[in-house]
């Protein structure tokens, strides 16, 4: 799996690695239903660590496609929300279905 951490870099994962950012995606987005910035904060923090400590960088010169992008540290809940429905809306304009 690919990740882009916006403002940063793309991340290689393995699969191992892909379950762990799912739980950690999980927990985002439940601190986002919660409407809890704390929680949100502290899991974004900890998602993108994760990312950055277990990926392998993708060289700049590597041009690969994205499965995850994630914002960066200084997101607020109500922007990533704001983004989410966006995403959201487009997909169903185009007939995708939107993942979180």
């Amino acid at each position: 799996m690919i990740v882009r951490i916006h403002m940063d870099n793309q991340y290689r994962l393995s699969d191992d690695a892909v379950v762990e950012v799912d739980k950690l995606d999980d927990r985002l987005m439940q601190a986002i239903n919660d409407n809890d910035q704390a929680a949100f904060s502290a899991t974004l923090n900890e998602l993108l660590g994760y990312v950055r400590q277990n990926g392998v960088k993708v060289p700049l010169e590597e041009l690969v496609g994205s499965d995850l992008i994630l914002p960066p540290e200084d997101v607020t809940l109500d922007e990533a929300r704001a983004i989410m429905e966006k995403a959201a809306a487009s997909s169903q304009v185009t007939g995708q279905t939107a993942e979180a």
